[in-house]
């Protein structure tokens, strides 16, 4: 415990450090959040909140936020490649999966942080939270969202060495994940062909799991979706464990 304690702890100051990491990360989902939910407010209805779009969006954008630092913070094994510190931290009598965890717990802790962030200020835009039972739930889901998609980006930046070629394959793969997810729009909407592959999509469960915490509202069972979410996180570190025993410097 104490090797994954120093290893969170180490990358937790950096992370405080870089203010321009923290107002970046937020940018994206602030912008979602203000033109394109004030500017489709009024012409959005959706099934249990009316024409509230903007209240819709919350989850979606929390999700997304939580999302994105998570996956990209699995950066963070190939800078220390590059710079020898994972070199200096595998020769050391730990093993591999200590320092596994210790990344995953860093990147998870960062993106629920930068999650939070966003539910804070959504209290200013319009969102109510019902209970505090509710909030709590949200928050669940956000942590599980963290920890499956930092353990994913773990896998996936222990078997390269380029950190261009690791943000590009990224983008790639996570813009698809969150487009299909239902954060922008209700599931309900889709044309019938295309609901069978957002159902494959991981995130979705964790999307609707956080709306249905803060508004209540849901269109799968909340237990399926802690079940689904719940099931990912844990193949997703067994998978990025597996891949980080493998490294080679």
């Amino acid at each position: 415990m104490d090797i994954i304690y120093t290893i969170w702890l180490r990358n937790m100051l950096r992370y405080i450090r870089s203010k321009s990491r923290i107002i970046g990360s937020i940018s994206m989902p602030l912008f979602f959040l203000l033109f394109l939910g004030f500017g489709l407010n009024s012409i959005v209805s959706l099934p249990g909140l009316g024409d509230n779009y903007v209240v819709f969006l919350v989850p979606g954008m929390v999700a997304m936020s939580v999302m994105f630092t998570s996956v990209f913070s699995g950066i963070q094994v190939i800078w220390d490649k590059q710079f020898g510190f994972l070199k200096e931290t595998l020769v050391a009598p730990v093993s591999r999966l200590e320092i596994m965890l210790g990344q995953a717990a860093d990147g998870a802790t960062t993106a629920v942080l930068q999650g939070f962030i966003i539910l804070i200020l959504s209290l200013f835009i319009g969102l109510h939270v019902s209970s505090v039972s509710g909030f709590l739930m949200a928050f669940l889901f956000m942590v599980l969202i963290g920890i499956s998609f930092t353990a994913f980006g773990i896998a996936i930046a222990s078997r390269m060495e380029d950190m261009t070629g690791f943000q590009l394959i990224m983008n790639f793969v996570i813009f698809p994940i969150f487009g299909l997810s239902g954060a922008l729009f209700p599931i309900s909407s889709l044309p019938t062909w295309i609901v069978p592959i957002t159902l494959l999509d991981p995130l979705t469960y964790g999307v609707v799991g956080i709306r249905y915490g803060l508004t209540g509202v849901s269109q799968i069972n909340p237990v399926v979706c802690f079940a689904v979410i719940g099931g990912f996180s844990l193949a997703m570190t067994a998978i990025g464990a597996f891949l980080f025993r493998k490294i080679t410097i």
